[in-house]
Parts: structure tokens; C-alpha cells; sequence
């Protein structure tokens, strides 16, 4: 009898408990999925059929995921909330937390006064135009050509990235005396006795570096390798220098799609942006432990969103973020697909065919008006189905599965409302399209927006937007608000692509072409903006068509028939193993050559800021159509120009009689003395000037027609940086920047 009135207590005791549901707004998306798979039964949306989610629950019982990454906003005394609740905060920067949270908790975590907002993401791609691309072009350009003293030394260049070689003698000193890389954070290995990383663990020394030999992707992705190249590679006896040869570097293997297979199922949510966050402030905190400035490169990213996916986590960046901390990111390379248009007041309709390699495709919707969306199937009846959001907005949560079935081929879309988290007086729908085949390769299948009243915004998430001739009326779409996150957060610079070089020789004698235009044009799928909150982005552009760097040995090894060898430009030997030199395209190339230039930048100035960078962008960019109103969301404030930049940095721009075109004659600085040597005779004498930073002339000397080199003593100066100018040939004429 006692234990029946027991367990009557404890059922009535439970029902409140039971009936609460999440707070679902707290959450981002992932999240709000993870807890209403993870809740009890009572928790489960009910409009979902017993047998589907039976089906669900099965499914689901095969993959018990442990835990996930996310970034937790709490109010004052939110700490306590999150231990009470079994979380584990990993990093604190005041009311934002990087924090482990147990996916059973999720619910309970959202009913907490004291917890404001929860947010977790999952989908980096790496930014190359192919996963382990196909092209070349030149390994530099212009603004690299500096003097010694502005190499990368006493800087950190950090890389976050996939597929490191950290074998290859593109990352020791030109003379393969000194390692450079002096810390390695490898999130997806399986070697993680004794580490205190959350996921993973580090990595420190030659010795221990060079026996770790590669990251645990590293056999079957080799991208990390080539844009750390691009950044900071020596070059090791080729012409393929990277912008800061002589940088530090510290590394950080972070988890991509492409990783899952190296990830224990019950791990795969530990793996988000918020680990990323971490990788990020690892290797700030690594260049701040050795007293150095640190540029950190990210050729990676993902979609934007109306969500609000990102809220928190570009807060976190704004907070690792600041003075001798820059954080460069790629724009993404997505502008060769139709990814926006807009249907205005009093257009009746406007859509376009859809296709997709996959049975699903998402599109997103946004206005402030209700309109209705007609997706037609053609066949011999064009069956069409229209989903009113209006419909949508009565449904309990606000999410709508409509169904068309014809003969033995399906079409189900999926339809969910919510506020957009900039502007919440426009409605967005998300809109997931599912089809029993690939989409559009059984049957045509096309989109409308339709509402004469509505002012409509369509924006693509995956798949494709195309004309067809069963409709030609449906023919919309452009290349627009395409850039990755978080290359679209307002602390992170922004990098697109130009084109100079259409193709390579390979190293079997073999031409092959990759043509996207040439002078410095944006190559063309180098996203554009502006951001869905309206911003300018990219910020800057650097070459990243057909540019030459490192190669992963072990993937070479691995994979020594892959096409992508077929672009490799030269191998060769070192300490017994078979390196390369391979053509690569995308983003993800121009990204580390602007994180480079940047390291160049800090070497002259460690304590520049993020908005220091942008202003130096901003009056020292060199623009590839002056006709156009720059900053613009195609080219941003234009190409990254390092010797400018470096002028305005040091306040020699202000320097009337300093030119800001660098000089060919090769000129250091060395024991005291100013050599300057000519590639020939000189036809006529040069006219060599000197000046500090504050523009005071210090010295002048003559150098008189058929010398290739002169030196000149520097004993009556103080150590610092200084100007020099050459006045004579054309081809001689201009400046550069010493350091005595």
C-alpha cells in the first residue's frame, strides 16, 4: 500500500515537470533539434504521426550522442545554472561561455530564468573552389616584394584548417635549420591520454611535431598544408615563398564535414562553431604566452542565416579579437550560383527551376507581408502544390509539412516561420524540399513566390537555381548576399579572389587551364555581398586563382592516383619522403596571402587592431576599375597592397618626396651599412635618399651609371626604420622600407 501512495506522488509530483516544454526560442536551431529529440515522450511535438516518430526514436537510439559545443549567454549568476545542470564551461568571456552541454539537459538548461541563450552549429566547408582544387597562378604578387626586416619574424601567423603536413620543409627556415611551427592542436585525434583540451590534443617541439608527422585527416586531406604555404612558407629552394617566410607558426586541425569519418558518433556534436571559437583562442593564447602578435587565417565558413545562429558567436570573436589579434577569414566561393532575387510590390510572381545532387534542397523566404509559394512538378498534368505562409503561421510552432505524390515519385516541402533576428518585423520561412530522387532529375520541379502585395527575398541555402524552357517566365535569381560566416562578422577580415594566370604547366610538361579572367578581375566565384544584415563585404581581395604552394606528402602517398596530383608543378626529396608543389584555386588561397601580409604588417606595427586594418585597407587598396564606388560588395575596398600598406602604417605615405611604387633594386641592411645592388649596369646615375618616419632627410649619396651595387655606411644612425628613395631609370626609380 505505501508503495502505491509513493508512486502516486511521485506521477503527481512529475506531471508539471513532464508537461513543461523547452524554451525553444532560447535555442538555435541544432539545439531546439537535439532537444526534442533527447526530450521524454511528453516533450515530443505531437503533430509528429506515433509511427514516424517511432521510426525516429529507433534511429535515434542508435546514435546516443553525449554532449555539444555551444556558446551559452547567462545572466549574472548563470555559472551556478550551468553546474547545476552538469554543463562544463570551457572558456568565459563575462556573460558569454563556450560551454559542454549534456544533450539530455538541453530542456531543463532552457527553463532556467538564468540561461538567456543557447546557440550550436555544424557545417564548415573548406573554401577552395574543389576539395583538393585543380589550379595555379602566381605564387605572389607585388606587395611581397619587401625588404628583409618585414618577413613575418617575431609574428605568429595561426592557421585553423584540415590536412596538415607538418613534415614538409615548406614550414622550416629557407635553410631548413629552424621548425616553425611551435604548437599543433589536433581536435579530431584519437590520442588524447593526458590532454586537457576539450576535444583532441596539442602538440609542442620539433621532435614531438615531427613525430606526430601529420594531423589525423592528414592522409586524406592535404588543404591545411597548401594554406599554411600561401601564409608563411619559406619555400624551401623554389620561387613559392609564402607572404611571411619567417614567421611563427601554431596550427590548430579543426573538424569539417569532410571529418566526420574520423569522429566517434557519440562525439559528433562536440564538434561545432563554438569549438572553432576555441581553436581560435588557442592560438591567441599561444602568440600572447610568447609576448607576439598574432594574424590568424580561417580558409573555412559556412552559410549566413535569419536565425540568429551567429549572435553569439560573433560577440565571442569580437571578444578574442583586438589589439596584435586579427582574425582574417575567406569570403567563401559561392557567387557562381544563383543565391538571391527579390519579388517586389506589385509583380505578380517571380521563381526558378530547382536541382540538387541530393534528395533535399533548403530555401530561405523573408518579407513582411504573407505571400504564397507554388512549386509545380512537371509531367504530363504540372501537379502544383501552394503553401500560403499565412497557413504556416497558424501551426502550432510554426511549421508546416505539405505532401504531393504522383504516380511513384513524391514531393514533400516543409515549411518554418519565425522572426528574422535582425529585423523582427519581417517574417522568414525556412523551406526544406524533399523529392524521392535527386532533385529535378526525375521530374522538373520549379518555385514561385506569389502575392502581388508582398515584397519577397529569396535566399539560397544549397542546391541549385536554373532556367528552363517548360517555363521561361521563371528565370530569376543573381549572385548576391553569398559570403560565409564568419567571414560576415563585423570584426573579421574578409577576403575574395582575383585572377591573374589561366594556366600552369605541370610538372610532365602537360598546359592545364583553368580560365577566370586575368589583370586582377574578381574571379568568379568569389562570393559578394553585402551580409543579410546589409553590411559591405568582402572586405579585401589577394589572388586566388591558380596559386602555387605545398603538398601534403602522406596524402600523395595515399592517394597517388587523385586528379588533383595531376596539377602538382614539381616533387622532390627531403629527410626521405616525396613532397610537392601543386596548383590550388578558391578563397581559401587568397585568404592566408592577405593573413600574411597582415603579419608583414603587424612586424612593423604588433599592436594594430582589427579597425586599423580596415583603415589601412580602406586608403591603400589597389582597385581593378577606379570607375567603380569603392568600397563595393564585389571587390570590397579592393587588393590587399602590402608595400602601401606598410607606408601608411609607418606614416612614410606623408613623406612628399617618397614614391609609393616599390623599387626593383634589391636593397638590406646589414653591420651599419646600405647595400643596394642592380640586376645590370646602370644606364645613367641614381639619386639615393633617406628618410626617418617623420620625414626628416638624412641622407643622400649619388650612384653613378655602369655600377650594379653600392654601400653606403649607416654608422651615424640610430636604430629604427627608414625610407629609401631612388631616383634615375624607370626601371629603377621608387621606394623601399629598411630597418637598421
Amino acid at each position: 500500500m505505501k508503495t502505491k501512495y509513493l508512486l502516486l506522488l511521485f506521477y503527481l509530483l512529475s506531471i508539471p515537470i513532464l508537461a513543461q516544454r523547452p524554451q525553444y526560442g532560447k535555442m538555435s536551431p541544432l539545439l531546439r533539434q537535439l532537444a526534442r529529440r533527447s526530450s521524454p515522450v511528453p516533450l515530443i511535438d505531437r503533430r509528429t504521426p506515433a509511427t514516424n516518430w517511432m521510426q525516429e526514436y529507433s534511429s535515434l537510439a542508435n546514435h546516443k550522442f553525449s554532449s555539444v559545443c555551444a556558446f551559452v549567454k547567462v545572466v549574472d549568476d548563470g555559472d551556478e545554472a550551468l553546474n547545476e545542470h552538469g554543463c562544463r564551461i570551457l572558456a568565459n568571456f563575462g556573460q558569454i561561455k563556450i560551454v559542454d552541454i549534456p544533450i539530455r539537459q538541453l530542456g531543463a538548461l532552457s527553463l532556467d530564468s538564468r540561461i538567456l541563450r543557447m546557440e550550436a552549429r555544424q557545417g564548415n566547408s573548406i573554401s577552395t573552389d574543389r576539395m583538393a582544387s585543380i589550379l595555379n597562378a602566381l605564387p605572389v604578387y607585388e606587395g611581397q616584394n619587401l625588404p628583409q626586416a618585414f618577413t613575418g619574424k617575431d609574428v605568429v601567423v595561426g592557421m585553423m584548417d584540415v590536412g596538415f603536413d607538418l613534415t614538409h620543409p615548406n614550414f622550416y627556415s629557407a635553410d631548413t635549420t629552424q621548425y616553425r611551427i611551435k604548437k599543433f592542436w589536433d581536435m579530431v585525434t584519437q590520442d588524447t591520454v593526458g590532454s586537457g583540451l576539450y576535444v583532441g590534443r596539442d602538440y609542442a617541439g620539433r621532435e614531438e611535431l615531427l613525430k606526430v608527422g601529420h594531423s589525423r585527416d592528414g592522409l586524406d586531406l592535404t588543404h591545411g598544408t597548401h594554406t599554411t604555404g600561401i601564409a608563411a612558407g619559406s619555400g624551401y629552394q623554389s620561387c613559392y615563398c609564402g607572404m611571411a617566410p619567417e614567421a611563427d607558426l601554431c596550427l590548430v586541425a579543426n573538424a569539417v564535414n569532410d571529418d566526420i569519418v574520423y569522429i566517434d558518433s557519440t562525439d559528433y556534436y562536440k564538434y561545432t562553431f563554438a569549438t572553432d571559437a576555441l581553436g581560435f583562442k588557442y592560438l591567441f593564447d599561444y602568440a600572447k604566452s610568447v609576448g607576439k602578435p598574432c594574424v590568424a587565417s580561417f580558409s573555412e565558413g559556412s552559410v549566413q542565416d535569419f536565425w540568429g545562429y551567429d549572435q553569439l558567436y560573433y560577440e565571442m570573436l569580437d571578444s578574442l579579437v583586438g589589439p596584435g589579434r586579427i582574425l582574417v577569414a575567406a569570403a567563401g566561393n559561392n557567387a557562381t550560383y544563383k543565391s538571391w532575387f527579390r519579388k517586389p510590390f506589385g509583380e505578380v510572381s517571380k521563381g526558378a527551376f530547382l536541382t540538387s545532387t541530393r534528395s533535399d534542397m533548403l530555401l530561405t523566404f523573408k518579407s513582411a507581408q504573407d505571400f504564397s509559394l507554388r512549386f509545380v512538378l512537371y509531367s504530363n498534368t504540372n501537379d502544383t502544390l501552394m503553401i500560403r505562409t499565412s497557413d504556416v503561421l497558424m501551426q502550432k510552432d510554426s511549421v508546416l509539412t505539405s505532401v504531393l505524390k504522383l504516380d511513384d515519385f513524391a514531393l514533400s516541402v516543409t515549411t518554418e516561420a519565425y522572426p528574422s533576428c535582425y529585423d523582427a518585423r519581417e517574417m522568414c520561412y525556412d523551406v526544406t524540399v524533399f523529392t524521392t530522387y535527386d532533385i529535378g532529375a526525375m521530374r522538373n520541379l520549379s518555385v514561385e513566390v506569389v502575392g502581388e502585395d508582398a515584397d519577397v527575398e529569396f535566399f539560397r541555402v544549397n542546391g541549385q537555381l536554373y532556367s528552363n524552357r517548360l517555363n521561361p517566365t521563371l528565370n530569376a535569381g543573381e549572385s548576391s548576399y553569398c559570403i560565409h560566416s564568419p567571414s560576415s562578422a563585423p570584426c573579421v577580415i574578409s577576403v575574395g579572389a582575383t585572377s591573374y594566370r589561366d594556366s600552369i604547366q605541370n610538372m610532365n610538361g602537360e598546359w592545364k587551364k583553368y580560365w577566370l579572367g586575368n589583370n586582377g578581375v574578381r574571379a568568379p566565384f568569389s562570393s559578394v555581398g553585402p551580409t543579410f544584415d546589409g553590411r559591405i563585404k568582402p572586405d579585401v581581395m589577394a589572388p586566388g586563382n591558380n596559386v602555387i604552394s605545398s603538398y601534403s606528402s602522406f596524402y600523395m602517398a595515399a592517394h597517388p592516383d587523385n586528379g588533383d596530383l595531376t596539377w602538382d608543378v614539381e616533387h622532390f626529396d627531403f629527410n626521405g619522403r616525396t613532397y610537392a608543389w601543386n596548383s590550388n584555386s578558391g578563397t581559401s588561397m587568397s585568404c592566408p596571402a592577405v593573413a600574411g601580409a597582415i603579419a608583414l604588417w603587424l612586424q612593423a606595427k604588433p599592436d594594430l587592431t582589427p579597425d586599423e586594418v580596415r583603415d589601412v585597407l580602406r586608403h591603400t587598396s589597389s582597385h581593378y576599375d577606379e570607375s567603380m564606388t569603392w568600397p563595393n560588395n564585389e571587390y570590397g575596398y579592393g587588393e590587399i597592397d602590402v608595400y602601401r600598406g606598410l607606408l601608411y602604417i609607418l606614416g612614410a605615405d606623408r613623406i612628399e618626396a617618397v614614391s609609393k611604387h616599390h623599387t626593383s633594386a634589391r636593397i638590406r641592411c646589414s653591420d651599419n651599412q646600405l647595400h643596394v645592388a642592380f640586376s645590370e649596369p646602370l644606364s645613367s646615375s641614381v639619386r639615393l635618399r633617406l628618410y626617418t618616419m617623420n620625414g626628416r632627410l638624412v641622407q643622400t649619396a649619388v650612384i653613378h651609371a655602369g655600377q650594379t651595387s653600392h654601400s653606403f655606411s649607416l654608422n651615424n644612425l640610430p636604430a629604427g626604420i627608414y625610407a629609401v628613395q631612388l631616383d634615375g631609370p624607370a626601371a629603377i626609380k621608387g621606394s623601399t622600407l629598411i630597418r637598421k
